[in-house]
């Protein structure tokens, strides 16, 4: 039996239908090469993105990098001081270091180390006694000083006769609790929504400010309730009489000011009833007024005391010792105790925590906003034989 063939009219050959796998098989390749386009066309798109980010980088300033590495928190503490808004803060991961910009505990905020470091060098600049003091930071409540306020004893001994028993230095240890000193300036919410205002500068200048003058007169003549213990606070004694607990003093002989005829005497007596061991290191503490009388003073030769220091910055100095000025020292009166001299470095020492911390209130004080700024600070005498007073007494 013969197979039919199919002709066309013409003579041609008709195709033959196609099978259901051919039509798979031509769909695949369709869908292959669809895909195949798409990934050549992401593949261009990804080189020439590369490409440009390249380009962009060698054209980026040196320090263009370098200067964006230090502007998140800066940015996140300007928006907290405008705004309230803190998640800038809570979201940095900044390394800590003395200085903090970490959330605390209890909610509130440490100041950026920027801020903090200004206020610091304020602070030693302008309260007089931080320029002559010890001043240690402590991460306690308080700070504990041992002083060895005895000699041991010794003697003289032969080759055959018995050794006695010596006197044994006895240890003092003086306790210094910090205690806070808090600011608390304001500021409209008009220039704290005004980009081109300086918030850092002002806030860190109005607390240091604040900060300077609470710190000098406490470390002066504070009382010891929540605030420093000035060494003024302590008891006085005549320097011939003087004991381990209390502040020697030398008499000037002439009740509220210097004698007449020798007026220099009670400056040179009390240098030198300081002890030796810490002339070196010391010097004057007196206010403005006491240092107008004092200028005018001249020894039996007609020289003064008092010489100005010889380039900018260096302090003016009274019997060749430095001259610091604090104005909380009291004025020239009968019985007053208006000039200290002494080793402050030994005698003083001021204990502080180092961080600094700063709470928004925008409640309290409208229009405006308050920013209540705390530091943790202590200070006492430390040791009482560094430190000498003058009397402006007959005795």
């Amino acid at each position: 039996m013969s197979t039919p063939e199919t002709t066309s009219r013409g003579g041609e050959a008709v195709p033959v239908p196609s099978t259901p796998a051919d039509e798979v098989k031509t769909a695949l390749a369709g869908l292959v090469g669809d895909i195949t386009q798409q990934l050549q066309k992401q593949e261009d798109r990804f080189t020439m993105l590369d490409r440009k980010h390249t380009l962009t980088q060698s054209r980026r300033p040196a320090l263009a990098a370098a200067a964006d590495q230090g502007a998140p928190h800066q940015k996140a503490f300007a928006a907290y001081l405008r705004t309230g808004e803190d998640e800038g803060l809570r979201g940095l991961n900044i390394e800590e270091k003395a200085l903090s910009t970490a959330v605390s505990a209890e909610g509130g905020y440490l100041v950026d180390p920027e801020t903090s470091a200004s206020v610091q060098s304020v602070l030693r600049s302008a309260s007089s006694l931080r320029q002559v003091a010890k001043v240690v930071n402590v991460e306690a409540t308080s700070y504990d000083v041992l002083i060895d306020s005895t000699e041991a004893g010794a003697g003289w001994a032969s080759e055959t006769a018995n050794l006695t028993e010596t006197a044994t230095p006895t240890i003092d240890r003086i306790s210094i609790p910090l205690h806070e000193l808090s600011a608390l300036p304001k500021i409209s919410q008009r220039l704290l929504d005004d980009s081109a205002f300086d918030i850092e500068g002002w806030l860190s200048e109005r607390i240091a400010d604040t900060f300077a003058r609470s710190e000098a007169a406490a470390f002066i003549s504070g009382d010891g309730a929540d605030k420093p213990v000035g060494f003024l606070t302590h008891s006085t004694v005549d320097n011939d009489n003087w004991a381990w607990g209390s502040l020697g003093y030398v008499p000037t002989g002439t009740e509220g000011g210097f004698n007449g005829t020798n007026p220099g005497d009670g400056l040179i007596n009390l240098v030198y009833g300081l002890g030796a061991r810490y002339r070196a290191n010391a010097s004057f503490i007196l206010n403005s007024k006491t240092a107008g009388v004092i200028r005018r003073i001249k020894d039996a030769e007609g020289r003064f005391l008092w010489s100005d220091g010889l380039s900018a910055g260096e302090p003016a100095r009274l019997l060749g010792y430095p001259v610091v000025i604090s104005e909380d020292m009291p004025d020239i009166a009968d019985g007053s105790l208006s000039v200290a001299f002494g080793d402050f470095g030994a005698g003083y020492t001021i204990a502080e925590r180092p961080d600094l911390r700063i709470l928004r209130d925008p409640f309290s004080a409208k229009p405006h906003v308050l920013f209540y700024a705390t530091k943790r600070v202590g200070g006492d005498v430390s040791d009482f034989a560094a430190i000498k007073l003058l009397k402006f007494s007959n005795s």
